[in-house]
């Protein structure tokens, strides 16, 4: 073989390694994600049946959900209810939102509904405050935000709707009032909405915008 052959067949094994290399690659990328998107999927899912147990509902959460667009939420971080039924029928919704004016940052919370008005759970999904005073709103730290689960407007009143420190009967964190006053003032205007939207809320086309 002459040197141009030599210099073609080198180039043609370089470019196979090559388009073998770029198509690895886009697998391992594309497994990534893949395993990213699962991964957060679960997440969501496990959330979902703290807040609405699953042995409620029949039907597939994530895919029967909804955006709300509404000046008692955030403006800019988008509102998501996922609404749970069963036979068709409602029994629950869980309102995926972020309450913007943390201590340290927004806190994003789930809080589940049941079709009566009652609270089923509430958990805080994401949230930047300092450790050790923000702790008490995480489950695995504190017992405080399952205190809400079975509470609604009216039990306690609406004017009870508070921390302690403001005329409530919330408990709040030692050294901190921001981080509970702003979850209970958050899952406290969810329930309003709820009470007034109730029947919207289910009504709305799926996955539609608002």
């Amino acid at each position: 073989m002459g040197i141009k052959g030599k210099v073609i067949s080198t180039a043609l094994i370089l470019g196979a390694f090559g388009l073998a290399g770029a198509g690895l690659v886009a697998t391992v990328e594309k497994y990534t994600r893949d395993q990213r998107e699962a991964s957060i999927i679960a997440a969501r899912l496990r959330s979902l049946h703290a807040v609405i147990p699953p042995k409620i509902h029949d039907n597939d959460l994530l895919n029967d959900s909804i955006l709300i667009d509404d000046p008692v939420f955030s403006a800019k971080f988008p509102t998501i209810v996922y609404r749970a039924r069963n036979n068709g029928q409602p029994v629950a919704a869980a309102f995926e939102t972020t309450a913007p004016e943390g201590y340290a940052g927004p806190i994003r919370l789930m809080i589940g509904i049941g079709i009566d008005g009652r609270l089923l759970g509430v958990r805080a999904l994401e949230h930047r405050e300092t450790p050790g005073l923000g702790d008490g709103i995480e489950v695995e730290r504190s017992d405080w935000i399952l205190r809400f689960s079975g509470r609604s407007i009216g039990d306690p009143p609406l004017s009870r709707w508070a921390v302690k420190k403001d005329g409530g009967v919330f408990d709040q964190f030692t050294g901190a009032t921001i981080t509970p006053r702003l979850v209970v003032n958050t899952v406290k205007k969810t329930l309003l909405y709820f009470n007034a939207h109730r029947d919207e809320v289910f009504a709305r086309e799926n996955h539609d915008e608002p």
